[in-house]
């Protein structure tokens, strides 16, 4: 189970991870305010996907690798789409049936496009959603840490969906410099944060044919309770940021609420859900820490099923659901055992009613024993056959 950790700035791979002590305990809310949103009629979203171009004369070897990628895209060698698998992605972005699969893969701003491409070399397929992190520090032209959607981004998502972490942080800014909850509430970031990120999404939605974006504003804000403020001032700051991209016409962001999924957090969690007006999908970010931790080893089931439970149950039973970050530490006494782990990942992804998105996390977290990342050829083979079943192989949008 993922435990607090600091906001973590992905220029930084040393950055972020666990940390101790939690929020403060609270009862549970009454989710019978929020209401229950209508269901999303499917129909298909119509933005243009880039194609690469690749050079006329190749070798042999390339060549077989492009072909080799090009049929795990199209689900070769697995069993043959039914007829709802071929209806076109809905409104909010969710596969007709499967999931998608997506990463987080470390980076510096700058060469984002880089280590993406080599990380799809590595699992033979391009990935469905890029995952990437930013602050709520002002948009400038040379500090990027603020700028939703940089240009690497927009390279990337030009054949790829992006989901855009929103960190409620200035990194490296002063105490004074962190954004409250009640502060974005009270609208004190409209004019020079919100507003131009706002800008920013519509108008690459407006260049890309209504092109869509994952958007999560300060995911694990559990783990942020009281640092940030109290879960009802989260609450008011996400509906706030959600209400003003509507009053400025912001139609392709798809709003994802992501939490830790920590048992110890469960009574808090519920205070901080939106409500389902205010939600598009529900995420959350479960691992296998083993001695990063100091527990036990833990299945890949064990670490998603009850958390899965536990969301059916008290915050939504029809939200399309996002495995957000899961992943395995690697055990150094056993060195198949992370391979043995993601080999079990697509028989227990076939058991998690509307999960429709799962996000490997590539990296690390900080402290001893805490490499999160596939840590040997064994390894990296198991994703690749993750990589390639086909429920994770859906007709991209």
């Amino acid at each position: 189970m993922r435990l607090p950790r600091r906001s973590r700035n992905p220029d930084d791979p040393n950055a972020g991870g666990p940390k101790r002590g939690g929020p403060s305990a609270g009862g549970p809310a009454s989710r019978a305010a929020a209401g229950a949103g209508p269901r999303h009629a499917r129909r298909r979203w119509t933005g243009s996907r880039g194609r690469r171009r690749w050079p006329l004369l190749v070798v042999a070897a390339v060549c077989a690798s492009l072909v080799t990628t090009l049929a795990v895209r199209a689900g070769a060698g697995g069993p043959e789409a039914g007829p709802e698998c071929r209806d076109p992605v809905s409104d909010l972005l969710e596969p007709a049936c499967g999931a998608w699969f997506g990463a987080f893969v470390p980076h510096a701003k700058a060469d984002l496009a880089e280590k993406v491409e080599a990380y799809e070399r590595r699992v033979g397929r391009r990935l469905d959603i890029v995952y990437t992190y930013h602050d709520m520090s002002e948009v400038t032209a040379t500090r990027w840490e603020g700028q939703l959607l940089t240009a690497p981004e927009q390279r990337v998502g030009r054949d790829r969906m992006l989901l855009l972490s929103w960190e409620s942080k200035v990194w490296g800014g002063t105490e004074a410099q962190q954004p409250r909850w009640e502060d974005i509430a009270a609208g004190t970031y409209d004019a020079e944060v919100i507003d131009v990120q706002a800008r920013r999404i519509k108008e690459y939605g407006e260049r890309n044919d209504g092109r869509k974006v994952f958007l999560s504003f300060d995911l694990e804000m559990d783990t942020r309770v009281p640092e940030h403020g109290t879960p009802e001032e989260f609450v008011a700051a996400w509906r706030h940021i959600h209400d003003r991209f509507r009053e400025l016409g912001v139609d392709n962001v798809i709003w994802t609420w992501i939490t830790t999924g920590y048992p110890g957090h469960r009574e808090v969690i519920r205070r901080l859900y939106p409500g389902d007006d205010y939600v598009d999908w529900i995420g959350y970010n479960q691992y296998n820490y083993h001695r990063c931790h100091r527990t036990r080893w833990r299945s890949f089931e064990e670490t998603q099923t009850a958390v899965h439970r536990w969301i059916r149950t008290h915050l939504s039973d029809d939200k399309p659901l996002m495995l957000s970050e899961f992943g395995s530490a690697h055990d150094t006494a056993r060195p198949s055992r992370q391979a043995e782990w993601y080999r079990d990942v697509p028989d227990v992804l076939e058991k998690l009613d509307g999960v429709k998105a799962a996000l490997q996390w590539n990296s690390r977290d900080p402290g001893p024993h805490c490499d999160l990342s596939l840590a040997n050829e064994e390894s990296w083979e198991a994703m690749r056959r993750l990589a390639a079943d086909p429920r994770l192989n859906q007709p991209p949008p």
